[in-house]
């Protein structure tokens, strides 16, 4: 009962487990994961390297990654990079409202002087009646101005994303046009890219 195995009822099975060890694997066999590539292991290393210890740490690095994106933002703004530009500015659609807005004189962009132009003549008013009168007419024809002109843009607008982008959503992109114009050119931001009477 207890007693060992001969010879000949061990060598079977070494036999056998010489005879799997020999056999070449086949290459197309599966392993049962795919092999990562070169970059990603190294960036996956990279990572585990940078695991922040410590909840100040990782709020450190979390405060200096949005520091980056806002500057990287800032800077787009300033070049009109689409890769990093605010959501709101980004897009065709958005780009072409831009080109649009930036190409035409505006009324409404001269809205800020005219307004410090109107304060300065009312303030004077109080002492003479005819320059109250004549800064109430400005301030309401500057008003009536701009309210026509941003009309126009309006259905100039519509009709040009109508037939340029047909299949893309335009929702918001005539009020971001309409805001556009309220801005002086020389601040806005995005800069503007065409120059006046330069069709987009």
């Amino acid at each position: 009962m207890f007693r060992s195995r001969s010879k000949d009822e061990k060598a079977p099975t070494e036999k056998v487990t010489a005879d799997l060890s020999k056999q070449p694997r086949d290459p197309e066999a599966p392993k049962g994961r795919p092999t990562p590539k070169r970059s990603e292991a190294q960036s996956q290393r990279r990572r585990a390297q940078t695991v922040p210890l410590d909840r100040k740490e990782a709020a450190k690095r979390q405060r200096e990654a949005r520091r980056a994106d806002l500057t990287r933002q800032r800077e787009a703004l300033n070049s009109g990079d689409e890769r990093y530009l605010p959501a709101r500015d980004k897009g065709p659609v958005r780009r072409f409202v831009r080109d649009f807005v930036d190409s035409r004189f505006t009324i409404a962009e001269f809205f800020l002087p005219m307004a410090v132009v109107i304060l300065v003549l009312s303030l004077f008013g109080n002492t003479n009646r005819g320059l109250q009168n004549i800064s109430l007419l400005l301030w309401l024809g500057v008003i009536v101005m701009i309210i026509i002109d941003s009309i126009g843009i309006w259905i100039r607008l519509r009709k040009q994303l109508a037939v340029r982008f047909p299949t893309e959503s335009k929702r918001g992109a005539i009020a971001y046009g309409l805001m556009r114009t309220l801005q002086m050119r020389r601040l806005r931001l995005p800069k503007p890219l065409v120059k006046r009477g330069e069709r987009p």
